[in-house]
């Protein structure tokens, strides 16, 4: 409303100036006085547009928080420094590896329960060694069982050998094919192999099996083998003095020594009352076909 009445007062300017012409100068003069306050009457509108330029920056602040952001960004970056954190572990950890255990002749940490032991067995030939293996066998075949030595030791140490028999009978629970009355021969063998710290049991039905049987046999022991949860059946075919092929039924199972620092002799003991249960189980669950059941009592 102010812009609309200044231009009225122009108007009257004009008057005044034709009366006077000097005056008219004068009045300009005030006009243009006149138009100063206008333009101070103008600034406060300046400022208002100051202000909005206060509003305007007020993305401003949003680019601090972004700043604030890229800061918690920053922040993030001692995350990225775990990895440096975890090269410092590897690094003790490479501290502790040289405190490696010492090894013996056998190949034996200083941890170990036979570790810078030295054991031989007299023979008729002489002093033979007698290898962690061999010895932790010997242990529980003489110590924890009584009976006498009667493992083969060979010129070199590498393997050893006990061969053994055993009584099988059936259960008295009428719940098995094999009663009590039903006992059968078992023939076992114990191998031992040094170098690779391997003792394996192999167990025996001392009884070669008929051609007509074989069949049979191979067909229980592809039904049986994925029930045993220790070791496993297999039919093992050899030759007889006369040349002609027989085929036995075998039990297997074998235990790694490599590792037990403590409980070799334990190991084992547990193998073969394990392979023992298991073996007889399987001999129960084959006599279900009389023929093999008749085979096994012949």
């Amino acid at each position: 409303m102010a812009t609309k009445k200044s231009p009225a007062k122009k108007k009257v300017a004009t008057k005044v100036v034709k009366k006077a012409p000097a005056k008219k100068v004068v009045a300009k003069k005030v006009v243009a006085k006149k138009a100063v306050t206008k333009k101070v009457a103008k600034k406060p509108a300046a400022k208002k547009v100051a202000v909005k330029k206060t509003a305007v920056k007020k993305p401003v602040a949003k680019k601090a928080i972004k700043k604030v952001a890229a800061k918690k960004v920053v922040a993030k970056k001692p995350v990225a420094k775990k990895p440096v954190a975890k090269k410092v572990a590897k690094k003790s950890a490479k501290k502790s590896t040289p405190k490696a255990l010492k090894v013996d002749h056998y190949g034996l940490e200083e941890d170990d329960e036979f570790y810078g032991l030295y054991f031989a067995k007299s023979t008729k030939k002489g002093l033979v060694e007698v290898k962690p293996c061999t010895f932790s066998l010997m242990y529980w075949w003489k110590g924890l069982l009584g009976y006498p030595d009667m493992i083969e030791i060979s010129k070199n140490s590498n393997t050893a050998m006990l061969q053994f028999e055993s009584t099988f009978g059936g259960g008295d629970s009428g719940e098995t094919e094999l009663t009590e009355k039903d006992v059968l021969d078992i023939d076992h063998i114990i191998e031992v192999d040094e170098e690779e710290m391997l003792v394996s049991l192999y167990s025996y039905v001392p009884i070669s099996i008929p051609e007509n049987l074989i069949g049979a046999l191979g067909l229980a022991i592809l039904n049986i083998n994925p029930e045993t949860r220790y070791g496993s059946l297999e039919i093992c075919s050899t030759e007889n003095k006369e040349g002609q092929t027989e085929h036995f039924l075998r039990y297997r199972a074998a235990t790694y020594l490599r590792g037990i620092k403590s409980g070799k002799v334990e190991a084992i003991e547990s193998m073969v009352t394990n392979g023992s249960e298991f073996f007889g189980l399987a001999l129960d669950a084959m006599c279900v076909n009389k023929s093999i059941k008749k085979w096994l009592l012949s």
